[in-house]
């Protein structure tokens, strides 16, 4: 918005009213708190976060979304496919490869059945492959969508349009949508919050989780799982509590000096961001001490400790959810299975990388369920894209078998929080090619995701550049089929 626009809608009744949280209420209350700080955290007028209501009953409070950073080959996990195993090592059809391009393959590549065994799973009778041997406890409670389909089949890109709407840099997070439309229910802690594991950054980098044009307030906040858990919170050396105290309170006038001259919504960030900053110094490193766990809930998720592995991190989802963060979203580095090298082959490379994600998975669907939080907690599972029916073209003469990117059909799963438990929706052709019924397109999942959540996607929308701008573009439908 303009500065002068802003500034101008400062002055406003409405505007006035709308940022004092509790209206009327609020003023009621701090006269009978007096100067306590209890009041005086009542009458925030620059908590961007405070917790509002969604745009109908929801059915969600919170989101853990585990994203396998590289995109693991749904045809070796849950998609399985007996026709591509009879026509293995046969080449490509060719109507299957007309005027389409792939990020490493060229020519006419083999088909290519999975290596692994399939069998059926739980009461639902789901497929799931033998390189799993932890998920199938759980499968009653998860939904697969084997239709899902993108516009995008390089990963940075393909990242881009799965969490921010767009292939292209610039827009906001799905996490910061989620935090702009309904907030977070834990003042002492960020709304919104990112956990790496496996050593590197997803492609997309900060992006995956930047607020884009929305105020910055509203972006993930990285937290680590060995050592500070944000960095710079801590205060300085020779600065205790009450002298960060004052000089934020000093830094607070100057920062509503400014806001009130120019009316820069990045001031009132600025203003929100030290205050929960100050808030988190407590907050934080509690809710992230896994310490505090039992030695039998650390094995049974194989978490250890100061150590930074996925297994920690889905232990401090749940840890975070059940301190009110709205949106937790994990990058787990490694499955892009190529087949350039043991590791990302899809024989022991892929049981290897399934090892380190399969039990605390499951182990974090049991915990949440067995604390009362899975029925509030929208858990989604998956990668950017799918891998190709046919060998990687690099790796055609090779030993190590490997799948090329793929991004008209592939699988995620989804569990909790709104979702019909046990459920499998959508299908591929027979050969793992094409779309063969209820096409689920990325614009689709998150208007899906938004609707868990009690929001409207074509009515949380952002003013921006000239238009209302929202996650789902001017695309994206409700998978109602899904919902319980």
């Amino acid at each position: 918005m303009d500065p002068v626009q802003r500034s101008l809608q400062n002055i406003t009744r409405r505007y006035f009213l709308s940022k004092c949280q509790a209206g009327i209420g609020g003023f009621a209350l701090s006269s009978l708190l007096g100067n306590s700080s209890m009041a005086n955290e009542a009458t925030s007028a620059t908590d961007a976060l405070s917790a509002t209501r969604p745009h109908f009953p929801a059915k969600a409070k919170s989101v853990i979304y585990l994203h396998m950073t590289g995109s693991p080959p749904n045809l070796d996990l849950f998609d399985y496919k007996p026709e591509l195993i009879k026509h293995n090592d046969q080449d490509c059809p060719a109507e299957f490869l007309e005027g389409r391009e792939f990020a490493f393959t060229t020519g006419t590549p083999k088909l290519m059945g999975t290596p692994h065994k399939f069998r059926k799973v739980g009461k639902s009778g789901m497929w799931m492959s033998d390189a799993l041997t932890h998920l199938e406890d759980v499968v009653d409670d998860l939904c697969f969508v084997h239709s899902m389909n993108t516009d995008q089949f390089n990963h940075a890109p393909a990242e881009l349009l799965l969490f921010t709407g767009s292939p292209r840099l610039g827009r906001p997070s799905m996490g910061s949508w989620v935090t702009y439309g309904l907030g977070s229910e834990n003042a002492n802690l960020p709304g919104f919050v990112v956990l790496v594991s496996s050593g590197s950054n997803p492609a997309g980098g900060n992006s995956d989780w930047g607020s884009g044009f929305l105020p910055s307030v509203y972006q993930g906040v990285q937290c680590r799982s060995k050592g500070d858990p944000v960095l710079y919170l801590n205060n300085p050396q020779g600065m205790d509590k009450s002298m960060r105290r004052m000089t934020l309170d000093a830094l607070h006038d100057l920062n509503e000096m400014e806001l009130e001259r120019t009316g820069n919504p990045e001031t009132e960030t600025r203003i929100s961001q030290y205050e929960l900053a100050f808030r988190m110094q407590m907050a934080a490193p509690e809710a992230m001490d896994l310490g505090q766990e039992t030695q039998s809930m650390l094995d049974a998720y194989g978490a250890k400790p100061g150590e930074p592995c996925f297994a920690n991190n889905c232990l401090l989802a749940r840890r975070l959810v059940e301190r009110g963060v709205r949106f937790v979203q994990l990058f787990d580095w490694g499955w892009d299975f190529h087949g350039t090298g043991k590791g990302t082959g899809l024989g022991e490379g892929l049981v290897e990388k399934c090892a380190t994600m399969d039990r605390p998975v499951t182990t974090l669907l049991k915990d949440l369920k067995q604390r009362g939080l899975l029925d509030e907690t929208l858990v989604v599972w998956g990668g950017e894209f799918g891998r190709t029916p046919f060998r990687e073209g690099r790796t055609a003469g090779s030993k190590i078998l490997g799948r090329d990117h793929y991004p008209d059909v592939f699988t995620l799963w989804m569990a909790g929080g709104g979702i019909k438990p046990g459920c499998s929706y959508g299908a591929s052709d027979e050969l793992g090619f094409k779309v063969a019924e209820d096409k689920v397109h990325i614009h689709d999942l998150q208007a899906t995701i938004l609707h868990c959540l009690g929001m409207d996607h074509e009515h949380l929308t952002y003013h921006f550049a000239g238009r209302d701008f929202r996650l789902t573009d001017v695309h994206g439908n409700v998978v109602h089929d899904i919902l319980a």
